[in-house]
Formats: structure tokens, C-alpha cells, sequence
């Protein structure tokens, strides 16, 4: 999916959105709900919905790696297991409460 042409996340004034285009061509816009990067290795990721929710009652999410080549921005399934490993303890530690 690219975001836009400019390689930019396009932010709305409502909540925080992006516009992203799928491989059909067809448009979508869904809520970001964090972005982030691992300093270590530089690489970006972009957790958002379409505010989905599935037969219990739950959002769906989607996570990304968002890739970057000049002016165009695309997101990636992240497939490695270590990857998933480290944002999964991001999203851990956004979860505790104090």
C-alpha cells in the first residue's frame, strides 16, 4: 500500500488518519493508532485500523513495517519472527498500567 507520493503519512484534522491506496488502486483511509522506529536498525512501523470489529466484540489492527524508497512510502507485511517479537514488546509495554 502506498501512503502518498510524497513519502509522508497523511494526517487528517479528524483523530489521526492516512490515506493509503491497496493494489486494486481503490483508496482507504484508516486511523493510525501509533507509529513508531527501533533506533537500533532504523526500521518504521505503523500500527493502525479500519475499525473493524470481529464477532467478540474486538477492534482488528493491522501492523506494518513501512518501507521507504525516495518520495514513495509503502507498507509491508512483517513476516520475520524476530520482528514480531520486538513489537509485540512494544505493544506489551504500552499496555501496563502503573
Amino acid at each position: 500500500m502506498v501512503i502518498d507520493g510524497k513519502g509522508e503519512i497523511k494526517m487528517s484534522d479528524k483523530k489521526n488518519m492516512m490515506l493509503t491506496t491497496n493494489p486494486d488502486g481503490s483508496q482507504e483511509e484508516v486511523e493510525v493508532l501509533l507509529a513508531f522506529k527501533f533506533n537500533d536498525n532504523g526500521k518504521e512501523y505503523v500500527i493502525y485500523t479500519k475499525n473493524e470489529v470481529d464477532e467478540n466484540g474486538n477492534v482488528t489492527i493491522y501492523i506494518s513495517n513501512v518501507l521507504r524508497n525516495g518520495s514513495e512510502v509503502t507498507l509491508e507485511t512483517v513476516t520475520d519472527d524476530n520482528e514480531w517479537t520486538r513489537i509485540k514488546g512494544v505493544l506489551r509495554e504500552l499496555s501496563k498500567t502503573e
